[in-house]
């Protein structure tokens, strides 16, 4: 009688841990999808830039604020290390959906047939150091509609120099998205906005002088050289609404923002 006693007993501890291990497990991705903040990131939380919309989501390499309106992130950022730099060649994987944005993401279906690449905001070449951290960066938030000859070409150049820079600063903080204003054409039976322009924010912290520069491109080709391209952090907070490098001290914050100078970035 005690051995059947003792086996029950121990049948419902069992399913009591098991049921108190999936009960935690939902409430840390409710948390993940209400808070971003509970992931582990790469991320230096320090350079983020403030979400207009009110929901930053935190991956393993990269954080985002994603704008349900518009059906993409309003802004991706992460730290690109010398150290994450790598010629791996990973299998690209599949489209998803991510999970952790609460309103839920857009569908990669939306691009089919669309006439526009699913363009990455931080890039799959930026997240070779790890398997995880370069097949994450194929989720849904992390695109944006690109015209082909946009994606592969003057915004693979800047994304090249970035990698440039980040190799010779020791690491460099970025921050992509499109303008999410104006008239935009939209794809797709979720209605995703297709950018008018493009913009790539960086900031060296690590090479004894703190620097910025910041790229705004128009949504097509060009072969003008990248530095045509840069212009001042205000101008392109006065575009989005988002406030960039806000932790800064401020008097440090307005000089670097008001700045259209590439002097001491090396093309």
């Amino acid at each position: 009688m005690k051995r059947k006693l003792y086996t029950f007993l121990a049948i419902a501890i069992l399913v009591t841990i098991y049921g108190y291990d999936a009960y935690f497990d939902k409430q840390v991705e409710v948390g993940i999808i209400d808070q971003g903040a509970t992931v582990k990131t790469s991320t230096n939380e320090y350079f983020l830039p403030t979400s207009t919309t009110g929901q930053i989501v935190h991956h393993e390499g990269y954080s985002l604020s994603y704008s349900e309106t518009h059906e993409q992130a309003e802004w991706v950022a992460y730290e690109l290390k010398k150290s994450h730099l790598s010629t791996a060649n990973f299998k690209r994987p599949y489209f998803e959906i991510d999970k952790a944005v609460k309103t839920k993401a857009a569908h990669w279906r939306n691009y089919k047939k669309s006439g526009y690449d699913r363009g990455h905001l931080c890039p799959a070449g930026d997240r070779k150091y790890s398997k995880s951290a370069h097949d994450e960066t194929f989720l849904t938030s992390n695109i944006s509609p690109q015209e082909h000859a946009f994606n592969a070409g003057i915004w693979n150049r800047l994304e090249q120099k970035t990698r440039y820079w980040a190799s010779k600063y020791d690491g460099v903080f970025v921050v992509s998205g499109g303008v999410l204003k104006g008239n935009m054409k939209t794809i797709g039976e979720e209605k995703v906005a297709v950018p008018n322009q493009f913009y790539k924010v960086l900031i060296d912290n690590n090479s004894g002088k703190t620097k910025v520069i910041a790229f705004l491109m128009p949504h097509k080709d060009s072969n003008e050289p990248l530095y045509k391209f840069v212009t001042s952090v205000d101008t392109i907070e006065s575009l989005t609404g988002i406030d960039f490098f806000s932790e800064l001290e401020d008097a440090k914050e307005n000089k670097l923002e008001a700045s259209s100078d590439y002097k001491g970035w090396s093309f």
